[in-house]
């Protein structure tokens, strides 16, 4: 029998569900789903995530169900997620960080539910929803724990030289967040939205301009949120920042190296440069920051070296006043990450 046909498509034709919309040559898409009991669904979902965060529940409760789903773009070296999520806490902890190569800024678009949070950054406690959709980073090159919650979010991974750019020192946006408060920030978030909404009509010289082009208004949005951009101004901030910047990585190892060298030898105010570096907890934290930081490198990139070796030469008085900043920092000793890294080296 003839199948009977409506505007010119077979009856049988028209009672299959339609065709997945294919994606242009060049852009990779991958699903993922896990639903149910924890024992099984959070385990494949930590797996899932391994190669990033190490997970775990945010909350025994949380272990009785746990449901969560990705559908991952990649355009060559960029990638980004649709997430939904149940709460759990994803770290990259110092030992981690120390020793993967991993080094891109991951944006994290909260577009439902309560935005996750970072540990040492915001307030656990903190779960209040705005009223506008809200933007936080993290550089995967530094530790992080963050606490998420019900809800969907865009992750955007960017790899550091394109953010930087646009913002020197990528590093320094680490815990920020912005809101779409702002015409320049509601605009980029619709722009990542539709990018996401519309990626499966787009070329892949399309979609990996639309993709440059977030990542240009996302590094935008946080040098205006940090006042390094927008008029003349902004631009001398900028300036300032830089020399401030630079000024303290090549010094490092100076034992007299203190907020009150940098301003004498770069003839700075201090109201000026704190305004800088509040975000970091200003000039001194900043100092003690990047020094911690390149402690831990050189604890693992030197494992032959003594710990305390290692605290002199970056312009810690002594060992104890080390181990007690680099433990509150990184919630681990020294001692444990230079064992760590020597047991790598084996």
């Amino acid at each position: 029998m003839t199948d009977r046909a409506v505007d010119g498509v077979p009856e049988k034709r028209l009672l299959l569900p339609p065709e997945r919309p294919l994606l242009a040559p060049g852009i990779i898409c991958s699903h993922f789903s896990v639903h149910g009991d924890a024992n099984l669904s959070f385990l494949a979902w930590q797996e899932r995530m391994d190669p990033v965060y190490d997970l775990r529940p945010s909350s025994a409760k949380d272990e009785d169900g746990f449901a969560a789903s990705l559908c991952r773009y990649s355009i060559g070296n960029l990638s980004f997620f649709d997430i939904h999520t149940s709460p759990n806490v994803a770290e990259r902890s110092l030992g981690r960080v120390s020793t993967e190569s991993v080094c891109d800024l991951s944006f994290s678009l909260f577009l439902d539910g309560t935005p996750a949070h970072m540990k040492g950054y915001e307030h656990w406690l903190d779960t209040h929803r705005p009223s506008a959709p809200s933007i936080l980073v993290q550089d995967l090159g530094q530790p992080c724990t963050v606490r998420s919650f019900h809800g969907r979010m865009l992750i955007f991974f960017v790899p550091r030289a394109l953010v930087e750019e646009v913002f020197p020192d990528a590093a320094s946006l680490h815990g920020r967040r912005v809101e779409a408060t702002t015409p320049l920030t509601r605009m980029l978030v619709a722009h990542l939205v539709t990018l996401n909404q519309q990626i499966v009509g787009l070329s892949k010289d399309e979609a990996d301009s639309a993709f440059r082009t977030g990542i240009q208004l996302l590094a935008t949005a946080f040098s205006q949120q940090a006042g390094l951009c927008g008029n003349a101004r902004a631009a001398v901030r900028a300036a300032v920042y830089g020399q401030v910047r630079r000024y303290v990585e090549a010094h490092l190892h100076d034992p007299d190296l203190s907020p009150e060298r940098v301003l004498q030898q770069l003839h700075l105010s201090r109201a000026s440069v704190y305004s800088l570096f509040a975000h970091e907890g200003g000039l001194a934290a900043y100092i003690r920051s990047r020094r911690l930081r390149a402690a831990a490198s050189d604890l693992v990139r030197f494992p032959h070296l003594a710990v305390k070796d290692i605290a002199f030469g970056l312009g810690f008085n002594n060992a104890s006043s080390f181990t007690r900043a680099f433990r509150r920092a990184y919630d681990m000793a020294p001692q444990d990450l230079h064992a760590y890294a020597a047991s790598l080296g084996r």
